[in-house]
């Protein structure tokens, strides 16, 4: 029996220092994935933070403009 079970623990820790190896690895990939992801949607933070400010800067050009139409449409 102990003939049968040597041979069977080192193939079962070979395949566990295998599997372990292939989680390490996917750990790596998906460590890398996490901060590419991280990356993109500081970026995309940062744009719509932008598109906010223009919008808010459109937004008081036309509300001076509309400002400016009324005054005159006041005086005529």
């Amino acid at each position: 029996m102990l003939e049968n079970t040597l041979p069977q623990l080192e193939q079962l820790i070979e395949d566990i220092i295998e599997k372990n190896n292939q989680l390490k690895s996917k750990v790596v990939e998906l460590e890398q994935e996490k901060s590419t992801l991280a990356d993109e949607n500081e970026m995309l933070q940062l744009e719509i933070l932008e598109g906010e400010e223009k919008r808010s800067q459109t937004n008081e050009t036309l509300t001076n403009l509309l400002g400016k139409l009324q005054s005159v449409d006041e005086v005529n």
